[in-house]
């Protein structure tokens, strides 16, 4: 039986008038047959009405009660999390040809509070993305006589493969299918062309000169935002941390026969090796090694032949280059694919958090268990300093988790993010603040919110900075991680679930609660395979545990619901650190089997055909979908169950408007063959596509017709390293 809060008074607004009407004879026998209506009634109903608002507030706990019955449970309300994302920086004024650096935590005040999390130097240079593409099979085969010609006018011993000079990442924004500077270049590489603001040879040298660090000729540190393409894993695929990408950086001198390059030095790297979307910052040579070889063909007729940067064409742009960017893969790394949505140079990574400077938030009073609000929520636990006075000054105290577990004389105190608030121990677990003795906030960031998952461009202007130039933002990149501080009925949800498992994943419900819990994320639906193993499918596995991720959607109709890979290596971080070690963890995606369907039916009113074949297609398509309210059950096809054609039937019967269902026809995709075949009926006579009990069914055919017989053949469905060794070309397609 489930623990029930007692209620103070249980009456109802009825119940009191009945209870005043029965008090009426005993009190004013001269009303001798109360009616509705009268105005004795009235009064009656109207302290009815006003006891009843009374009771109401008698039976709810307070809210600050409810807060103080948490506190001693000791749980904490989860704090806000921050968005994060990528700017890129420009000079508003392109007259200005020098380097300006903007500091660590530098604001941008609309639409939100923002600020960046590393140093920035703004170079006076424009960063355009260029690959060396692979023709097209239509221009292949115009290039197929042309390419021996050029053989033989390059001097090449082997073989020349032809590339087109192509610019991605046009504008400055992101490209959502990726560019695989792997697999769709002749050369494994992704081009960054440094820019001068215009054409102008002495614009062109004073670029070159703020690269090269000036007169000191100090190389400089160069900020390049990358954003690798977000795929949904295969059901397999191995979830956890990613190994790093083995990259190569490499900038172009313009010495020699125009293909000397200098690898770069990484400062930093917020991308973890091009798993993620972050900031890789480069230490930029002097000018005396920074150049760029000729593209005139008259003056170097070699220009973008073999190693050498692509050839530009474009006059304007080839005036305007100062020098290249070379990122490639090591070749011992063995990089298939790399898939890019976005790379720019001048960048930084920004946060929705904000920070407060030095501030006094009380005085002690020598008591034990003295709290401090700290004037802000969702306090960021890393950057909080605190201060208190003492007899030689201001001393820094360490933050710990439970101040209860203390020493008699440890400077400590807790925080609690969520709420903002600091609290000393009381002398005995913890040492107290003394009597009027200052108590300060050193430094300390705070905010974040659901709010701040921007979508691309809404960033356009950073805060005037003191002593620098004006500066124009590109956010090219959608921002992401942000999410709502926990209300008070969501931790009285929470709260139980955390009592149970105590941050542990040891049962079956332990699991599924702590994944729904991953913060920063959304769950559609988690699923827990247990003793299975995914990448051999073997089950009745000791001591191996599969979660299953679905993520939330609109949509009831295919494609169904994928996890990308950051859900997926959210979900798993936040178990793994919850698991017995004895325990192997694995988180996937889901494995969808390929279905099709095709129904007819006789409908009872011809005026409103359409109405009635949507209504049948929106059910169908919601039955054999994965989330609620999908499924027999309304909470999404269960795990493995086998699709049968008699409770589609049933399902389509039920629709308004229907008269008679013809028997469905189901249909399904053996092995590799894309062709779609009906399953072997039973001894009854029913078509079963049976599943795995790791698999769901995805509607990817969906045929509805009138009539007495379902069609035999199903619509169309719905769109759902090769590098070699021969010498890169230079060609120019033909267009009509």
């Amino acid at each position: 039986m489930p623990i029930r809060p007692p209620a103070l008074d249980d009456r109802s607004f009825e119940d009191l008038v009945s209870d005043l009407l029965r008090r009426v004879s005993a009190h004013t026998p001269d009303w001798k047959s109360p009616q509705q209506g009268d105005p004795g009634w009235t009064l009656i109903e109207l302290f009815a009405w006003l006891s009843d608002t009374i009771l109401y507030r008698a039976n709810l706990i307070p809210e600050r009660q409810r807060l103080v019955f948490l506190r001693l449970l000791g749980v904490q309300m989860r704090a806000a999390m921050a968005a994060r994302g990528v700017v890129q920086l420009s000079f508003d004024d392109k007259k200005i040809l020098q380097a300006s650096t903007i500091p660590i935590l530098s604001r941008i005040e609309r639409p939100l509070s923002f600020e960046t999390l590393s140093e920035v130097s703004v170079m006076p240079v424009e960063g355009q993305c260029f690959i060396k593409r692979r023709p097209s099979d239509f221009e292949q085969i115009q290039l197929d006589d042309l390419l021996p010609d050029l053989e033989s006018l390059y001097t090449i011993s082997g073989s020349a493969a032809g590339y087109v000079t192509t610019p991605i990442f046009a504008g400055g924004q992101s490209d959502v299918n990726g560019v695989d500077i792997a697999a769709d270049t002749v050369d494994g590489s992704l081009w960054i062309a440094l820019l001068a603001p215009d054409p102008l040879p002495a614009t062109v040298a004073a670029a070159l000169d703020a690269l090269g660090g000036g007169e000191d000729n100090r190389g400089e540190v160069l900020n390049i935002g990358v954003a690798p393409k977000i795929s949904a894993p295969q059901f397999f695929d191995e979830i956890g941390v990613r190994q790093p990408i083995e990259c190569r950086w490499e900038i172009c001198t313009g010495r020699g026969d125009g293909n000397e390059y200098l690898p770069l030095d990484i400062l930093s790297d917020t991308s973890g090796g091009l798993t993620g979307t972050g900031i890789v910052r480069l230490a930029l040579p002097g000018k005396d090694d920074i150049g760029a070889p000729s593209n005139d063909v008259t003056a170097q007729y070699r220009a973008g032949v073999g190693d050498r940067p692509p050839r530009i064409d474009d006059p304007v742009t080839a005036s305007r280059l100062v020098s290249w960017i070379r990122l490639r893969p090591e070749p011992e790394a063995f990089v298939s694919s790399l898939d890019l949505s976005w790379a720019g140079i001048n960048c930084v990574e920004i946060e929705q958090r904000r920070s407060y400077g030095r501030q006094t938030i009380g005085r002690g009073t020598g008591a034990s268990g003295q709290e401090f609000e700290l004037g802000a929520t969702s306090v960021e636990s890393s950057s909080l300093a605190v201060q208190v006075e003492e007899e030689d000054g201001l001393i820094i105290w360490r933050q710990v988790p439970d101040v209860g577990a203390a020493g008699a004389n440890e400077r400590v105190y807790s925080l609690d993010s969520e709420a903002g608030v600091i609290k000393f121990g009381d002398g005995v677990n913890g040492k107290a603040p003394g009597e009027r003795r200052a108590v300060q906030v050193a430094n300390m960031r705070a905010g974040g919110g659901n709010a701040g998952n921007l979508p691309a461009g809404s960033i356009t202007q950073m805060a005037a900075l003191s002593g620098l130039p004006k500066f124009k933002l590109l956010q090219p990149l959608k921002l992401t991680g942000g999410a709502d501080a926990e209300t008070l009925e969501q931790a009285e949800r929470r709260i139980p679930s955390a009592i149970r498992h105590r941050n542990r994943a040891v049962t079956k419900q332990d699991y599924v609660e702590l994944a729904q819990q991953t913060p920063g994320v959304q769950i559609g639906r988690i699923e827990i395979l247990e003793k299975f193993k995914p990448h051999q499918r073997l089950e009745n596995m000791p001591g191996a545990v599969s979660v299953m991720v679905i993520p939330p959607s609109n949509r009831t109709k295919a494609p169904a619901p994928r996890p990308d890979r950051p859900l997926l290596e959210s979900v798993h971080q936040w178990i793994d650190e919850r698991r017995p070690l004895s325990t192997e963890l694995y988180v996937v995606g889901t494995d969808y089997v390929p279905i099709g369907i095709s129904v007819a039916v006789e409908i009872s009113d011809n005026d409103r055909r359409d109405e009635i074949l949507n209504n049948v297609t929106n059910t169908i398509h919601a039955l054999i979908w994965p989330l609620a309210p999908g499924g027999t059950e309304g909470t999404g096809w269960k795990l493995g169950k086998t699709v049968d054609d008699r409770i589609v039937e049933s399902m389509v019967a039920r629709v308004p408007g229907v008269l008679t269902v013809a028997p469905v026809k189901l249909f399904e995709q053996r092995g590799s063959d894309t062709a779609w075949l009906r399953p072997q009926a039973d001894l009854d006579g029913r078509r079963l596509i049976n599943l795995e009990s790791w698999q769901l069914p995805e509607l990817t055919s969906l045929g509805v017709a009138l009539g007495r017989e379902a069609p035999d053949r199903l619509p169309d469905m719905p769109g759902g390293s090769t590098l070699s060794d021969a010498v890169p070309v230079p060609v120019v397609p033909e267009h009509c």
